[in-house]
C-alpha cells in the first residue's frame, strides 16, 4: 500500500526562531494524525539543525530545499546531500519549479543531485510540472513525461523506493489558481504509467505521487480523493500549523 505524505516546503520563509516555534506546534499538532500519512517539513538551510532536534522523537521528518551537484569541494554557499544527512534529514526536494525557473536547474543536473542524494541515504521529492503556456498549448503531458524519463529513467528500480515524485501545475503556484481535482489526477496517472513502461507495475503502484499546486484545506479532501494522488507538496498553507495539519487529516 502507498504512503500518503503531505511535505511543508517553507521555501525563503521565516527566521531560524520562527521556524523553531512552528516546528513545535506542527510537531504537537501531528498527534492527530493517523499512522499512514507522513509529515514531511523543509525549512530552509539555516533552520536545519534547530528543528531537527525540535523534531526528534516525532512522527514528522524533516527535509531539505535542494542540495548541490557536487560531493564537496571550493563551491561557495553549496550544501552537499551529506551535509543534510548529517543534520538530520531524511528527504531533499530536488527540481522544484523555481529553482528550474529562477536559477536554470536542468534535468541533467538534476540526475546528478540524485545520485549524490541517494549516495547520502537520502530520499529525493522530485517535483515535475508543465507552465501555463505549456498547459495552453496541450502539450501538458509530454512536458511531464519528459520530465519524468529525462531523470527517472536514469535510474534503477531499487533507486524509485526512496523517490517521491510531486506534480506542481507551475501555473498555480502562488497565483491563487488550483488545478481542478480531475486535472491532477490525469496527470499523476500519466506519471505512474510513464514509470510503470519503464519499471513495471509493482513499482509504479508503490510511488507515492504528491500535488504541488495551491494545495490548502478547502481543497485538500476532494484532491485526496483521487486515487493517483497520494498527498500534497504544501507552500504557503505550510506555513500556518493548523492549515498545514487541516490538510494532512484530509484523507
Amino acid at each position: 500500500m502507498r504512503k500518503y505524505i503531505v511535505a511543508g516546503n517553507w521555501k525563503m520563509n521565516t527566521t531560524v526562531p520562527e521556524g523553531v516555534e512552528l516546528a513545535k506546534s506542527v510537531v504537537e499538532k501531528s498527534k492527530e494524525l493517523p499512522s499512514n500519512v507522513e509529515l514531511v517539513v523543509a525549512p530552509p538551510f539555516t533552520h536545519l539543525a534547530s528543528v531537527a532536534e525540535v523534531l526528534k522523537g516525532s512522527k514528522v521528518v524533516l527535509s531539505a530545499q535542494n542540495c548541490a551537484d557536487h560531493a564537496k569541494g571550493a563551491y561557495t554557499g553549496e550544501i552537499s546531500a551529506d551535509m543534510l544527512a548529517s543534520v538530520g534529514c531524511t528527504y531533499t526536494i530536488l527540481g522544484h519549479s523555481e529553482r528550474r525557473q529562477y536559477y536554470g536547474e536542468t534535468d541533467e543536473k538534476l540526475v546528478e543531485k540524485m545520485k549524490l542524494a541517494f549516495a547520502a541515504g537520502l530520499k529525493v521529492i522530485l517535483c515535475v510540472g508543465e507552465n501555463l503556456t505549456e498547459r495552453e498549448e496541450g502539450r501538458h503531458f509530454d512536458v511531464v513525461k519528459e520530465q519524468i524519463v529525462n531523470v527517472l529513467y536514469q535510474f534503477t528500480a531499487e533507486d524509485m523506493a526512496n523517490v517521491v515524485v510531486a506534480y506542481e501545475p507551475v501555473w498555480a503556484i502562488g497565483t491563487g489558481k488550483t488545478a481542478t481535482a480531475e486535472q491532477a489526477e490525469e496527470i499523476h496517472a500519466c506519471i505512474r504509467t510513464v514509470v510503470c513502461e519503464k519499471f513495471g507495475a509493482e513499482v509504479a503502484e508503490d510511488l507515492t505521487i504528491l500535488y504541488g499546486g495551491s494545495c490548502k484545506p478547502s481543497n485538500a479532501v476532494e484532491l485526496f480523493a483521487q486515487k493517483d494522488i497520494d498527498g500534497g507538496l504544501i507552500g504557503g498553507a505550510a506555513l500556518k500549523a493548523d492549515d498545514f495539519i487541516a490538510i494532512a487529516l484530509s484523507f
